[in-house]
């Protein structure tokens, strides 16, 4: 298939208006019409209705094929870029909030770098397609197992760090006063559904078999800050990594002690091997202190 005409569909599906994606791609809308047109002719298939924009069955399933051969377009793209280009002296980090953790920031230098912090999965892909030179991701995890990222592009990763998670409660909840809890005997308690500012609950379910951690309120930013004010507040628990968690006015940080699971960061890098320049030496960094 073009990925040109592949591009023009996916934009007409997104905005479900052929004049819409005409102005956001800089075509006529009679140019519109004739890509998705010879994608129609070239697959064999019809894969919008026309009133109301919207795809066809045939074309929900190429809408699912469609986000990640342009992600590997673009990743390729980006990789032979970076190979002929000479090293960047300045350094852009895409990083999810939590894994900015202690060792993290003293591994940064004091100038020339851009932090960019983003969805956790967002940020494989900003590194695939050259928007970042280096990624941090992070999650749950067994101990010194590795994390399981989406497969958007031949990438590298490296762990460099570790560290207990813990329960934020408010001070003054029934079980502040414990030493250790069990993630499986909160399941059905009060939790904050905060993906991108804490540990995602779906992580919490993967480690009790599936089963439980619905969110009493949603939390769709990347402020670990505002999520722990919401957990200090009463509106639901949450699970961080013991530095994120350690010292929130108004709260109490209880270890979980079982399943014997850590906060889990790992380095992501393009390609294969270490990368070059600024990058390398934070790199570099990184895993001297892991």
């Amino acid at each position: 298939m073009d990925p040109h005409l592949l591009r023009t569909y996916v934009t007409v599906a997104r905005l479900a208006s052929f004049s819409e994606a005409a102005r956001e791609l800089g075509y006529t809308q009679s140019a519109v019409s004739q890509h998705i047109a010879a994608l129609e002719q070239d697959l064999g298939a019809p894969l919008l209705a026309r009133r109301p924009v919207a795809p066809t069955a045939a074309g929900e399933r190429l809408l699912e094929h469609a986000g990640p051969l342009l992600l590997r377009l673009e990743a390729a793209r980006a990789d032979v870029v970076r190979v002929a280009a000479a090293p960047d002296r300045d350094l852009t980090l895409a990083t999810a909030s939590t894994a900015l953790g202690p060792r993290v920031l003293a591994a940064l230098p004091a100038a020339g770098v851009t932090l960019r912090v983003l969805p956790r999965d967002e940020v494989p892909a900003a590194v695939a397609t050259g928007t970042a030179d280096l990624g941090l991701v992070d999650g749950l995890a067994a101990p010194s197992d590795p994390l399981r990222l989406p497969d958007v592009a031949p990438l590298t990763t490296y762990g460099v760090g570790e560290e207990p998670v813990c329960v934020l409660l408010p001070d003054t909840h029934p079980l502040a006063g414990r030493a250790g809890l069990r993630l499986g005997d909160l399941a059905d308690a009060r939790w904050l559904d905060a993906p991108d500012a804490g540990l995602p609950l779906a992580h919490l379910r993967g480690a009790n078999g599936g089963h439980g951690f619905r969110g009493a309120l949603r939390y769709e930013g990347t402020d670990v800050r505002a999520l722990t004010t919401l957990a200090a507040a009463g509106h639901g628990l949450t699970l961080l990594p013991r530095s994120a968690a350690a010292g929130v006015p108004h709260t109490v940080a209880v270890p979980v002690t079982r399943p014997r699971v850590v906060h889990r960061t790992e380095l992501v890098c393009a390609g294969a091997g270490m990368p070059r320049g600024a990058a390398a030496a934070v790199a570099q960094a990184l895993l001297e202190r892991a």
